[in-house]
Parts: C-alpha cells; sequence; structure tokens
C-alpha cells in the first residue's frame, strides 16, 4: 500500500473504472476544467481508463483515457495530472505506461498547446488542426432547406454503416451508446438512404454537438441548425479547421471561437476514412 513517503515513479498505475467517476472528475476541476461528469462517464464505460492514486487518500494524481477502435487506433484523452504534482514527470510516466500498453496499435489525439511539447518528444506528429466554437446560434445566415429528422432505433445499421465508412473504422461501442448518451440525434436521408447525422450532448451549461458526420456542407449545416432549435444552451463544437465554410457559418450565427487543438498521431501517416465528411468529433478525447 504506497504511502505519503513513496516516490512519484514507484506509485502503481492502475485501471480505472465506472466507480472512479467522481474521483476523475475532481481531477478535472482541480485543474480549472469543468467537472464534465456526463462525458467522463462514458469514457470509463467504452473506454480504457488509468490513474495513480494519491498516496495521501486526496484522489487522483494523474489520469487519462484511452478508447479503442481496434488494432487501426486509439485515442487517448482526458489527460490530466493534479496541480499539486504537476511539472513532477507523472503525466509523461502515466504516458509512457499508456504507449507500452498499446503497443503497435496507432494512437491519435488532440492536444492544447500547452500540452503538444510533451506529445512531440513522445513520438507524435501533428496532422491537422481542429478549431472549437461557443455561443448562443442565432441563425443570422439561415441554413439550407435540407430536411432532417430525429433518428429511430431502424436507423442504427445504417448509421453505423455510414460512420464506419467516413470513420474509416468501426466504433459501433461509441455510436450505438448514442441514444442514452446525447439529448438529440438526428439524421438527414435522401431516397431513403442516410446521408448524414449529428448529435447534441450535454455538458455542463452547453450542449456539444458530435459526432457531426455529413456528406457535404450544406448537410453539416442543416443538421447543426436543426439541433439549435430544440435547445436554450448555447452551443459548442470542435471543427476540422479544413471546413473553413462551415466554421464561417457557424460564427456568422454567433459562435465565436474558443482555443485551436492540434489533432496528432504516433505510428500513422494521418487519420484514417473521409475527413471531407467528418466535420466534428464526438469529442476530443475519443476522436
Amino acid at each position: 500500500m504506497p504511502t505519503s513517503l513513496t516516490p512519484l515513479d514507484q506509485l502503481p498505475i492502475r485501471r480505472l473504472t465506472a466507480d472512479d467517476l467522481t474521483a476523475c472528475a475532481d481531477l478535472s476541476e482541480d485543474r480549472g476544467w469543468p467537472r464534465e461528469e456526463h462525458k467522463w462517464g462514458l469514457l470509463l464505460t467504452a473506454g480504457t481508463g488509468y490513474g495513480i492514486d494519491d498516496p495521501e487518500g486526496k484522489g487522483l494524481v494523474t489520469a487519462c483515457v484511452v478508447t479503442s477502435y481496434g488494432p487501426g487506433l486509439a485515442a487517448i484523452g482526458m489527460v490530466l495530472v493534479a496541480e499539486r504534482y504537476a511539472r513532477r514527470g507523472v503525466g509523461r510516466r502515466l504516458m509512457l505506461h499508456v504507449l507500452e500498453e498499446a503497443g503497435d496499435t496507432p494512437i491519435t489525439l488532440h492536444a492544447t498547446p500547452n500540452g503538444q511539447p510533451l506529445y512531440e518528444q513522445l513520438g507524435f506528429a501533428q496532422t491537422g488542426r481542429a478549431e472549437m466554437v461557443m455561443g448562443r446560434f442565432t441563425p443570422t445566415e439561415p441554413a439550407p432547406n435540407i430536411p432532417t429528422r430525429p433518428a429511430t432505433a431502424e436507423d442504427l445499421q445504417a448509421i453505423l454503416r455510414l460512420d464506419t465508412e467516413i470513420f474509416g473504422l468501426d466504433r459501433t461501442h461509441m455510436i450505438t451508446r448514442l441514444p442514452a448518451f446525447a439529448d438529440q440525434l438526428r439524421v438527414t436521408e435522401t431516397d431513403g438512404e442516410i446521408t448524414g447525422f449529428a448529435a447534441a450532448w450535454p455538458n455542463m451549461h452547453t450542449h456539444v454537438i458530435g459526432p457531426l458526420i455529413a456528406r457535404d456542407t450544406a448537410t453539416a449545416q442543416a443538421l447543426v441548425a436543426s439541433l439549435a432549435t430544440a435547445t436554450d444552451r448555447p452551443l459548442r463544437t470542435d471543427i476540422d479547421v479544413r471546413h473553413e465554410s462551415l466554421l464561417h457559418w457557424l460564427k456568422a450565427n454567433g459562435l465565436a471561437p474558443i482555443a485551436f487543438n492540434a489533432v496528432m498521431v504516433r505510428s500513422l501517416d494521418g487519420l484514417p476514412g473521409d475527413w471531407r465528411r467528418r466535420f466534428a468529433p464526438l469529442t476530443v478525447a475519443a476522436g
């Protein structure tokens, strides 16, 4: 049993479970992030959490979550170190452990400017950028007149097929959780074929739009606008910066730029799938 005298580099790294949700939320709050219990709950059940317990019984020293998409890709997210243990090497140690566990599996993550240097030292390379925008949607520039509707249980297989085609890998274990995780899940279709889908899920005082999958920008705009009409919360989403038209439209309709994250990969030249139809991730913590 570790004690307060146990050196940091000897504290055991363990797997986290859903029972650690409150401790993970406390760690987020400790670093000035929102608590995000709802998102932590998804990640800890659909992914694999790793953490180090504080030897003085004060929650977690550090934590992260890995979401696996089979041998082709895994995503690392929610990498956090308690303020009292910052700049003491525990974050690096946890990352090295996770990378060793992953073996030959390619890894992706979204890095803040503060975290990017560490990830570069660990062999990650930037492959893209995402811009976070947030605000109350005010339809100054109307969306194209493309009908959308709530997704039904009968749509699920078609949504999964479309998602696998565009994401490039099977993420059934994430997409099938959307009906329970999200407050809204909407689709577009043409001649009975699903051409796009998007979810809006609650995160603190906002609704996060993600994933946002659509055959073109106009379809993505229609999905966002339809989700916006059913919430009185501010919207937040992370858009691939190559989708300049969508970003311009979102900003014209009330969403303001908040931050940029670097999309990084390790043991991979670039992300699989079709970025032209992948506008926003489910969450930057899981891809």
